[in-house]
């Protein structure tokens, strides 16, 4: 394996970012005072270059949703100056009627644009969730600004709990021309057998559906720590479901430097991957990355 892609961290500049900027707000992964300040690209490039990771995908940090368009303006200039990230997800207000016309300006921005998220996951803890309500991906006006994906050519980054995932699969089954990337692995928020099991029967579910891959990130969300154990059965259980083919790994730093720096995070996902074929791993740290997200094609 020659190179590692990160296909999903967050740089950011602390005012663009009302919970970074004001009070402390609960987050899904805890306090995170350490982070509360300016996390710029020359600074994720030395750590990312450091561990060998030679491309990245930005997804985005949750700008307010009015300014959606200006976060994709910023990381074109971001991109011009150091020639990170070599890809960009952005948001959108995709509830909002006009959401297919912002994500279009997006795309006259740069090409660097390659989806968008906006979160969906709801939880019965409020801390952890995003979403108003656990079942908003079957909203009307959110379905017909999915659709406007096609015509783009961009994909959705999928962020939802266990409990969502059988809603989840119905939903990207009514898209099938777009790619669906389910972000951290699906969220196992524990580790009871019982939620586990509803774990494993939700990503079995999305591994039915050919446009959707899986996204090896953010295991340190809910136990704050580089948890081995856990970062191998996450490993173990995606690759099982989806395929080398349809797994691919990410950073999500910084959020992940509130309890870890990025050699020990990397060197256990690549002690989880030792088990596997030199090919699955190609697949996993790059491969899948770059042909999901084009990486390569936008300069």
């Amino acid at each position: 394996m020659t190179d590692l892609v990160d296909a999903h961290h967050h740089i950011w500049r602390r005012r663009d970012l009302p919970w970074l900027s004001g009070e402390m707000v609960p987050r899904i992964f805890g306090p995170y005072e350490p982070i509360r300040r300016d996390y710029l690209a020359p600074e994720y490039i030395a750590e990312a270059t450091a561990c060998g990771i030679t491309s990245s995908v930005y997804i985005q940090t949750n700008w307010p949703l009015e300014r959606s368009v200006d976060e994709i303006r910023w990381l074109r200039e971001v991109h011009a100056e150091s020639g990170w990230p070599m890809a960009v997800v952005g948001s959108a207000d995709l509830f909002a009627e006009g959401a297919a016309d912002v994500m279009r300006r997006q795309a006259a921005v740069t090409p660097l644009v390659r989806g968008v998220r906006l979160q969906l996951h709801w939880h019965e803890r409020p801390e952890f969730r995003f979403a108003s309500a656990p079942d908003r991906m079957n909203d009307p006006t959110f379905r017909r600004n999915i659709a406007a994906l096609a015509d783009l050519g961009w994909l959705f980054e999928l962020q939802v709990f266990a409990g969502q995932m059988d809603d989840a699969a119905a939903f990207v089954a009514a898209f099938p021309e777009t790619t669906f990337v389910l972000v951290h692995a699906g969220m196992l928020d524990g580790r009871a057998p019982s939620t586990v099991d509803e774990w494993i029967r939700g990503l079995r579910r999305l591994a039915e559906q050919p446009n959707v891959v899986v996204k090896l990130t953010g295991q340190g969300t809910f136990v704050h720590r580089v948890d081995q154990p856990l970062i191998d059965l996450v490993t173990a259980t995606c690759l099982e479901l989806f395929g080398s083919a349809r797994c691919m790994w990410g950073s999500n730093f910084p959020v992940e430097k509130i309890w870890t720096e990025l050699p020990p995070l990397v060197s256990a996902w690549k002690r989880a991957l030792r088990p596997y074929t030199s090919d699955a791993q190609e697949d996993v740290f790059s491969r899948t990355a770059r042909r999901v997200y084009g990486l390569g094609t936008a300069s």
